[in-house]
């Protein structure tokens, strides 16, 4: 569908995957995201711009990489959203991702209606991510979304709550699903190839790793908060400091880019990353460890 070499997607990570990032995955042989997050359309429309130069395309050829909205910003009374998805589908993008938001559904037509007024030759692939077998079945049956992202509790970032771990998530909505269903890929504290694999012997088509790629050179719908590093913030939180002080030091934090103050993003998994390596390298270090456990697990069988 993607037509890359290696199953793995970088996630779109408001304020970290930006054109840089985003072709930098595509070319090691994965999947890159970049994120629209809290951009303007022309901001966006520089970073597909990047992304371009870097995979030396021209302003015709597809772009192999996917822009990862967060739907809830399309539906603030004072966006833009026709302007904002356009700027990506405009720049011919193969995949777009949407996330948290009340009317999904809409921006899914959207994106079908432009496909067709514009006769793409090849329909932009929509990526959806859910938290629950009920979430997948709407998306897949209703929505006729393109691939299911099973986002487990483990995920960094925004994602609900209510989210059962990632192992019991994607063996659910792959039990569940019809013959013929979406595609479903792994997301969720994902840190290593072996860890990879062990999803694609479960039977998800890919996985999706954002922590992972971090190690690199408001208003929310209901059910949605986040996971990130304990810090300092957090632990005066735990120990009844007054949320006043709480909210002076982590502002100051912030000003001074104090990651012991200010809010980290990450996935469960990120003590398992001791180095920090470019994006391509990540990619290739995941392919070649996905290749040897699925070597090892198909002698399992013998």
């Amino acid at each position: 569908m993607l037509g890359i070499n290696i199953p793995i997607v970088a996630a779109p990570m408001a304020g970290a995957s930006g054109g840089l990032l985003a072709a930098q995955v595509t070319a090691g042989g994965g999947f890159g995201f970049l994120a629209a997050g809290y951009r303007s359309a022309d901001s966006l429309t520089s970073e597909l711009s990047l992304a371009r130069g870097l995979l030396h395309l021209n302003p015709s050829d597809p772009l192999p990489i996917g822009v990862g909205y967060l739907a809830w910003q399309l539906e603030k009374p004072t966006a833009n959203p026709e302007a904002l998805l356009s700027a990506a589908l405009d720049n011919h993008v193969q995949a777009i991702w949407l996330a948290f938001g009340n009317d999904i559904k809409e921006w899914i037509k959207f994106i079908r209606n432009y496909d067709a007024q514009h006769k793409r030759p090849r329909p932009t692939t929509i990526f959806v991510p859910v938290s629950s077998v009920e979430e997948a079945l709407v998306a897949s049956d209703e929505w006729k979304v393109d691939v299911l992202v099973a986002q487990g509790n483990e995920s960094g970032g925004h994602g609900y709550g209510s989210a059962p771990p990632l192992f019991t998530l994607v063996s659910s909505i792959l039990a569940a699903l019809p013959t013929g269903g979406p595609p479903v890929l792994a997301a969720g504290g994902l840190m290593t190839g072996s860890q990879v694999a062990s999803f694609l012997v479960l039977g998800a088509a890919g996985a999706v790793l954002g922590t992972r790629f971090l190690m690199t050179p408001e208003n929310w719908p209901t059910g949605v908060d986040g996971r990130g590093l304990y810090n300092n913030t957090v632990k005066d939180m735990d120990n009844g400091v007054d949320v006043e002080t709480v909210k002076m030091k982590f502002e100051a934090g912030v000003r001074d880019g104090d990651p012991g103050r200010m809010l980290v993003w990450s996935g469960m998994g990120v003590g398992l990353v001791s180095e920090i390596k470019s994006a391509e390298e990540v990619i290739h270090e995941l392919g070649d460890a996905i290749l040897q456990r699925l070597k090892v697990a198909s002698e399992l069988a013998r």
